[in-house]
């Protein structure tokens, strides 16, 4: 798997922990009042509300490791090499190429439209 892949795949892996992460911690939260003219929550259970003390430390971790696997990865990416002006220089000769290319298929598409067969059906 190349390195962009990899990226990809690590950004949804945080979008994923989080996503969980944000969901757990709304459907395990104390309920709280909001107001005076609500009525009282029920409750939490004693064992829930261990477990629900423990889960945003384990959620964290899990997206702080995640963060970090990014960042390992980002740091293994190459640098380009000739700096920025290369880099320029390049994205103007692959642009040249694809200018070319797309002007040969519009010429082969030309030819095709101008096929004796696609007289016949018109």
């Amino acid at each position: 798997m190349d390195v962009i892949s990899q990226l990809q795949e690590q950004v949804n892996t945080i979008a994923s922990i989080a996503f969980n992460t944000f969901g757990t911690l709304q459907r395990d939260a104390p309920s709280v009042r909001l107001s005076a003219n609500y009525p009282e929550p029920p409750p939490n259970a004693a064992e829930d509300a261990s477990s629900f003390a423990e889960q945003p430390k384990l959620m964290s971790a899990a997206l702080v490791k995640a963060a970090k696997q990014f960042d390992a990865l980002v740091a293994g990416i190459p640098l380009p090499e000739g700096g920025e002006e290369a880099q320029l220089k390049r994205i103007s000769e692959l642009q040249a190429e694809n200018d070319a290319v797309g002007q040969e298929l519009q010429k082969q598409l030309e030819a095709a439209g101008n096929c004796p067969i696609n007289e016949r059906r018109n």
